[in-house]
């Protein structure tokens, strides 16, 4: 009877236990088949791919056992976690609500080279979204992808980690990369706590980033003749220039579409890369807020305007907008021209009110502008980069014009350069937007570019008054956090250093690497285009273009 009754005790033992395996089994089922979730022996990996794989079709195949870095090569990782990043976080401060958590909390990443630790960040909890970090356990991201243009919070990373000594550790040849992910928390007293490891994966790496260039294959573009512009038979260093051009191509630099030089007034080099040419229309983005001076410059010569010293209260009450207070009154045109203005906006600030990007999704950005309070904080001539200003600048030109802005640019300045091929953008009220984005070819920015070189004058005519190309290069104020960089009416200043020579230059710049360069002391106007949008390598890939290519083949 005692056997029996052990027979059964042991049988109704073991059909509850299969029937909590069943179950758990079936939850794991159910919460994986809804996330997209590989089974658990992947838990606790990261794995890395050269293409984008997603997490329902990978399979092992595809995991990289071996990886050459070149710089048109595409990394792509897939991190394995046992549970969501709420559930760490839970861990770290298990008292704390989950929405709460997700505002202080998020990963940390950090990778390691040949066991070195190189980067780590504390991710921004924006992203992931919130709703990723309460249910999902894969993360599947690109840390490099040269085949869209689009730019995910991982690709930042990674590019931060180029930047911030990852670039001078991935040398040539053989090296070990590992990635590591945490859950990271920061409390009340802004210590930041770190958690247990979620995931982590290991790549030898072969780095083959500097490409061998046979400049004997490489020939530079003859151009042919372009209306405005002669061509130069002057000297320059062809085998750098050609070096330079096997780089681009072999994506070294990334995203250039084109490069432009004229010397003297004449056209010495002319070169177009990724399926850019001659009659492609560039968006040089910020590069258009330059030509909102030299139309201020016009418009003041031929009387629509008085003076650069006239104030806001002179175009609008602005007791009908919001904020009002007498020192906006005061505001003058010159303040939006220098961007010293201290209406409280900042590109450069996220938080600041008027930055650009909350004026974008208005319907009248001059409005938003107008309605932005006046900072009493900021020092008088204090510079600040204020798009929403530029804007407000387009608007008196269109006001005080006959016609408006666009047709007088068109008349008195575009027409004159022999630029008859352009495509502005748009205000929401329809006016030509002076923040940016004007669209021309590259030799006609060159034109534009030229026009200051010449001192304001274009084939014997006088467009723009020599005074006020005088005031335009005139350091008004320092650029912040920049050596020896500053700001004119609309213009850029800085110093290149070459061949133990200084070199100054008032530039237009654009978001992407777009630049027009307008040299003071040698006839340069140099050109670049490109279309890095919001990269971070985007300005200091032209800056390295300019140093050690085009500057040293055609200075002495």
């Amino acid at each position: 009877m005692i056997d029996e009754a052990t027979t059964h005790l042991k049988s109704d033992y073991m059909r509850l236990l299969l029937t909590i395996i069943c179950l758990l089994l079936c939850q794991y089922v159910r919460v994986h088949a809804q996330t997209g979730n590989t089974p658990f022996l992947y838990a606790g990996r990261i794995v890395f791919t050269s293409e984008n794989i997603s997490p329902s079709s990978l399979k092992t195949t595809a995991f990289l056992s071996t990886y050459h870095l070149t710089h048109k090569s595409n990394l792509f990782f897939t991190a394995y976690a046992d549970s969501p990043l709420v559930r760490y976080l839970h861990q770290l401060e298990p008292e704390a609500g989950t929405e709460e958590l997700l505002q202080r909390g998020n990963y940390q990443f950090t990778l390691y080279l040949d066991n070195r630790q190189v980067y780590q960040s504390n991710l921004h909890p924006g992203a992931p979204s919130a709703e990723a970090k309460k249910t999902e356990t894969i993360i599947s991201k690109p840390l490099i992808d040269n085949t869209t243009p689009s730019m995910l919070w991982s690709q930042y990373f990674w590019m931060r980690f180029l930047a911030n000594g990852g670039d001078n550790a991935l040398t040539e040849g053989p090296h070990q990369l590992r990635m590591e992910i945490r859950p990271y928390i920061r409390d009340k007293n802004e210590v930041i706590k770190t958690g247990v490891l979620i995931a982590a994966g290991e790549l030898p790496l072969t780095v083959k980033r500097r490409p061998d260039i046979n400049l004997q294959t490489i020939t530079l573009h003859t151009p042919p003749p372009y209306q405005g512009f002669p061509l130069s038979h002057e000297s320059f260093d062809h085998n750098k220039i050609k070096l330079l051009k096997g780089y681009i191509d072999e994506g070294v630099f990334k995203n250039i579409t084109s490069i432009a030089v004229i010397k003297n007034g004449q056209l010495l080099i002319e070169e177009y890369f990724n399926g850019s040419g001659r009659d492609s229309l560039h968006d040089v983005r910020s590069v258009g807020k330059s030509f909102a001076a030299a139309i201020m410059g016009m418009a003041l010569k031929d009387g629509y305007l008085k003076s650069e010293e006239q104030p806001l209260h002179d175009f609008y009450d602005l007791k009908t907008f919001a904020h009002y207070s007498p020192e906006k009154e005061r505001i003058t045109l010159k303040a939006l021209l220098t961007m010293s203005s201290p209406l409280d906006g900042d590109d450069n600030d996220n938080d600041s009110p008027g930055n650009e990007e909350n004026m974008y999704p208005t319907d009248n950005w001059v409005k938003f502008t107008l309605d932005l309070p006046y900072n009493r904080s900021r020092k008088p001539g204090e510079w600040h980069y204020f798009t929403a200003g530029v804007v407000v600048l387009g608007d008196i030109l269109h006001q005080r014009i006959p016609g408006g802005l666009e047709q007088y640019a068109d008349r008195r300045l575009f027409r004159p350069l022999g630029i008859t091929h352009y495509q502005w953008q748009y205000t929401p009220q329809g006016v030509a937007s002076t923040a940016g984005g004007i669209r021309m070819n590259t030799l006609d920015f060159a034109k534009f570019g030229q026009l200051y070189q010449n001192n304001g004058r274009w084939q014997h005519q006088s467009i723009l008054p020599a005074s006020w190309v005088q005031k335009t290069f005139t350091r008004y104020a320092s650029i912040p956090e920049r050596n020896q960089e500053y700001y004119g009416y609309l213009f850029w200043n800085k110093t290149f250093h070459i061949h133990n020579k200084n070199y100054e230059t008032y530039y237009c710049s654009g978001n992407g690497g777009n630049y027009i360069f307008v040299f003071k002391e040698v006839p340069l106007v140099i050109v670049v285009t490109a279309e890095a949008y919001n990269k971070p390598y985007a300005h200091p890939q032209v800056n390295t273009i300019m140093e050690q290519y085009l500057l040293p083949a055609l200075l002495p």
